[in-house]
């Protein structure tokens, strides 16, 4: 059975989890990417035969049926039986190549509204199930025009990973906002709205077309404004029953249903749900990771699974909510520019009953700006336990006998 996977730049995601689940559930994989070569070097310690790698314009669904039907034709053995990605960016296209091929596929208009900020503003608006002050704003446009409440949030409409996204206080605070992200981002339509306040989360689901399970979640925990980095994840088995059904149903609302979908939401005091996002693959940052270890199941196996048309066990969100397991994900901030002088490597271990990994996210010697966003992270670091406290103590110990330095 032959898997095309689409990326864009090589994920751990991909490298550590879905590549070598596909090896165990014996597919022939082949990855399409708009930038070949750095993906074979990742894949070149994998065990086993690397995966097929092929160039092809992943940001055009037309150039990915077309490259897909063309080998197809050309020997049986490179026929799809299932069309995937877990890239942001990706996941209208490869909806529509699935779907183009009769595969099980992702509803491209979800795909889309998750993508789309704004849209998926309007829509939840639209349906009834949530209305939050939004407002785009084109390139060239006045952002003047809108008069937003304050303090309000400006992202770009189609941004990843926190890049760009930034509290504004008033009128010119927001205009100069938007200048900068739009002379960075030459072209980009923004996104104003309104600041939702509350315990930022998550909620983790995935679905095999019939029924979605939830896998649990987690509670982020955000760095000071006006940025919003994610610094600590706390595993949760189980959010409270009426916030979990509130998020289900604006998910409902969206289309999402098949496949991996990682959701931010925040929980006001008053225990209304409101979704800052949607993300229609597999949570990262050695998230998936830990969440597979964390829950005991064969995760990426079960993600691959469902979009080869196979059903998930019926039981999959009670065992899941039963997990004894507790885990803490945090991140190393760089917290200004500068080279990379100083870093542990990757690192492994399980002392008293804690299981600890770190992985680096930036090679030493290598040079980077001051982002104020998720780029500026140079490693994280993740511990499974059965005692949180234990959990947290574990990181901190790590955290406290290793040293990262920038030099200017």
């Amino acid at each position: 059975m032959r898997l095309y996977l689409l990326a864009l730049n090589p994920t751990d995601s991909v490298t550590a989890g879905f590549l070598p689940a596909a090896a165990r559930l014996d597919l022939d994989v082949t990855v399409l990417t708009d930038c070949p070569e750095p993906h074979r070097q990742a894949y070149a310690s994998l065990p086993g035969p690397a995966p097929e790698v092929l160039e092809c314009d992943v940001r055009d669904f037309r150039a990915v049926v077309s490259l897909i039907s063309r080998r197809g034709e050309a020997s049986p053995a490179h026929a799809p039986d299932a069309v995937f990605s877990n890239s942001d960016h990706l996941q209208t296209q490869t909806a529509l190549a699935a779907e183009y091929f009769g595969l099980p596929a992702k509803d491209w208009k979800a795909a889309l509204r998750a993508k789309d900020k704004g849209q998926l503003r309007r829509h939840l608006a639209v349906s009834g199930r949530d209305t939050v002050w939004s407002a785009e704003v084109a390139p060239g446009q006045d952002p003047a025009e809108l008069d937003p409440p304050f303090p309000c949030v400006v992202k770009p409409r189609e941004g990843v990973a926190s890049e760009d996204v930034t509290l504004v206080s008033d009128t010119a605070e927001l205009a100069q906002r938007c200048k900068e992200i739009q002379h960075r981002r030459d072209g980009a339509t923004l996104v104003v709205e309104e600041f939702l306040d509350g315990q930022l989360c998550t909620l983790e689901t995935l679905g095999d077309g019939r029924r979605r399970h939830v896998l649990g979640g987690f509670r982020t925990r955000l760095s000071p404004p006006p940025d919003f980095i994610e610094e600590v994840l706390t595993f949760v088995p189980a959010h409270p029953r009426p916030v979990v059904d509130q998020v289900l149903a604006q998910l409902d609302a969206l289309g999402v249903g098949l496949g991996a979908c990682h959701t931010e939401f925040v929980v006001q005091p008053d225990g209304r749900a409101r979704i800052i996002e949607v993300n229609y693959r597999a949570i990262g940052d050695q998230c998936d990771l830990m969440l597979a270890e964390i829950l005991d199941i064969p995760l990426f196996e079960l993600v691959l699974g469902a979009h080869l048309g196979r059903e998930l066990p019926a039981d999959l969100a009670e065992r899941c909510a039963a997990t004894p397991r507790r885990a803490r994900n945090e991140v190393v901030c760089a917290d200004r520019a500068g080279v990379l002088t100083a870093a542990p490597g990757p690192y492994d271990e399980e002392r008293d009953g804690v299981r600890l990994a770190y992985r680096p996210l930036r090679p030493i010697g290598e040079r980077h700006e001051h982002y104020r966003t998720n780029r500026d992270y140079l490693g994280v670091v993740w511990a499974v336990g059965t005692d949180q406290g234990a959990v947290d103590a574990a990181v901190a110990r790590f955290l406290a006998t290793n040293r990262w330095e920038i030099t200017p």
